[in-house]
């Protein structure tokens, strides 16, 4: 049975991306990831943050009108990106990532609201965990660069777990035994849509080769108390 995006929290938008998007989006990351060096001195490749603003290719893909239609499909017509994230599994950078939800986001500046927290500082730019109801008015788009099989470490989710709010770690374990995971294979220029609270996880890949993914993430309304989505174009 094929997923529904509203029943199961995730869908599949088949051929997205053309080619010629695919090698150029590649190649607009790998002049970024060429000269970066994580804290631990590894390289950059297998990952990077805050793409809206230091990429403008990636500006340009989240808001084009491709991708905004299908973010208006499965949540508003008006809805804007607030964040882009790159991750690589490659043979030196194959982790494995646990069951979880997305509850962070992005801000400007950290201001106390009521709702809004704990608080975190990932590569300079505040986090925090927002309400269920910022969360739920909001989609994470991931474009495939590369085919992504079930040796190559494939996002695995919990159909339908989205619908249950923000989970505590016992309660993720609950959702987690009481429903058969599903693994999102992807070929070259799909896009996997997703909610945030929608459970996911993924394996080292068996085969380890490269698996980029280019994360966007869209919301649908701007946030309260003078807070500010960190990314906003």
């Amino acid at each position: 049975m094929a997923a529904n995006f509203n029943r199961d929290g995730f869908a599949l938008a088949a051929a997205m991306l053309s080619e010629a998007e695919v090698i150029a989006l590649a190649a607009a990351i790998a002049r970024l990831t060429a000269a970066t060096t994580d804290a631990r001195g590894r390289d950059g490749a297998y990952g990077l943050r805050n793409l809206l603003r230091d990429c403008a290719t990636v500006r340009a893909l989240a808001r084009s009108e491709k991708l905004g239609a299908l973010v208006a499909e499965h949540l508003a017509r008006d809805a804007f990106p607030v964040r882009a994230l790159f991750f690589d599994k490659t043979p030196a950078a194959n982790w494995r990532v646990p069951w979880h939800q997305d509850v962070t986001i992005a801000v400007a500046e950290r201001i106390a609201v009521p709702g809004f927290g704990p608080w975190s500082v990932k590569a300079g730019v505040v986090h925090v965990q927002p309400p269920r109801q910022i969360l739920e008015s909001m989609i994470a788009l991931r474009l495939h660069l590369d085919d992504c099989d079930a040796d190559n470490g494939p996002l695995r989710v919990v159909p339908g777990s989205h619908r249950n709010g923000k989970l505590s770690a016992a309660e993720i374990v609950v959702a987690r035994e009481h429903c058969e995971p599903v693994t999102c294979e992807a070929r070259r220029g799909d896009v996997l849509c997703l909610r945030p609270l929608l459970l996911h996880s993924s394996s080292p890949a068996r085969q380890p080769g490269h698996r980029r993914v280019l994360h966007l993430e869209y919301a649908a309304a701007e946030l309260p108390g003078g807070l500010r989505w960190f990314e906003t174009i």
